[in-house]
């Protein structure tokens, strides 16, 4: 948790940053358990300015020691900056600070929406409005693939690959995501990459932003089902929109349904998608990318383990995810290397 002296330094950072105020406090300040870089706090804030009193509620998300680097921070913030207002819901980017002096590491502070995260631990997630989330999901989803980058803050901040070189340059980053962080020898993620680098995809008739973590945990919904904030976007680069797809629709995230992120039927999600991102569903291309998502897991749930191993980050979640979510991956890498035809997702 923060300590009395943080929250301090907070306080002072806030009055400077907000215009005209006189006088600033908190109400509560309560810990959102997620992520493997960085701590988030959600605070009610309490300002007084020439207008009156006002309440707001923020993010505070702050890095820990040897997580995000300066791009990681970087890339978030663009994200937000270029989708805020644009058709993608997500909160209002209020500051990036990179002073370590105010809370003992670099931190991002989001207006906080108002909602719950769904998650895959939950035998109801939706509320029994599982059909109206999941038409927001595919239809944001698409939304996003949408976008033309080059009309976005991402380009400052990411690199541009060229079209036939997205699955490579993904690939490489996750093996030595696995290598760097790996506590123990991981024969079926080598074996997956193997196939991987055999069989590539052919190249997005154009590039796209990729959220790269568009997921069941990373979206607010509201009492009605809606999906009111997409969160998490550390991860956004420049690729292959059918990366973002496949990600979306890995089995893991379906819980025990057959659904399409265990939210629609497979066709309707597919429309959906399509009509929202104007783009051609490539169904070969998504198995590549859908046996690549399994790859990424693994190296995502092993840096969890990592962090929590090493004491950088002591929420038993990553050790939790660590243990059960990488099995699953190893699981469904084994089935579908096992099967004819790579286990084809479609």
């Amino acid at each position: 948790m923060l300590t009395r002296q943080e929250i301090d330094r907070l306080l002072g950072f806030l009055e400077r940053a907000l215009p005209d105020v006189t006088k600033v406090g908190v109400g509560n300040i309560a810990r959102v358990h997620s992520g493997v870089s960085r701590e988030t706090y959600s605070v009610d804030l309490q300002y007084t300015d020439k207008r009156g009193d006002h309440a707001r509620g923020l993010l505070i998300r702050r890095d820990l020691g040897g997580g995000l680097r300066a791009r990681e921070r970087a890339i978030e913030h663009a994200a937000y900056r270029s989708f805020f207002g644009k058709g993608v819901p997500v909160p209002e980017p209020f500051a990036l600070v990179e002073d370590a002096s105010v809370l003992g590491g670099p931190f991002l502070i989001l207006d906080r929406i108002e909602g719950h995260a769904p998650s895959i631990f939950q035998p109801d997630p939706y509320g029994g409005r599982r059909e109206t989330t999941g038409r927001d999901f595919f239809a944001i989803l698409g939304a996003i693939a949408a976008a033309d980058p080059y009309d976005t803050q991402l380009p400052g901040v990411v690199d541009t690959p060229a079209a036939e070189d997205c699955w490579r340059r993904e690939l490489d980053h996750w093996e030595r995501v696995l290598a760097r962080d790996s506590l123990e020898p991981q024969p079926i993620a080598a074996a997956a990459i193997r196939r991987l680098r055999r069989n590539p995809p052919k190249a997005p008739p154009r590039l796209a932003v990729v959220h790269g973590d568009f997921r069941k945990g990373n979206f607010m919904i509201d009492a009605q089902g809606r999906i009111v904030g997409v969160l998490d976007w550390e991860l956004a680069h420049i690729g292959d929109p059918m990366e973002d797809l496949a990600w979306a629709l890995d089995p893991l995230w379906a819980g025990e349904t057959q659904l399409a992120a265990g939210l629609l039927d497979w066709r309707e999600a597919i429309e959906i998608w399509q009509s929202a991102s104007r783009r051609v569903f490539n169904a070969e291309a998504l198995n590549w990318w859908s046996l690549f998502s399994h790859v990424k897991g693994i190296a995502i749930w092993t840096s969890a383990a990592r962090a929590y191993h090493d004491g950088r980050n002591q929420d038993p979640i990553l050790a939790f995810t660590g243990w059960y979510c990488a099995a699953r991956h190893n699981k469904m890498i084994a089935d579908r290397l096992a099967s004819a035809g790579d286990g084809m997702l479609l």
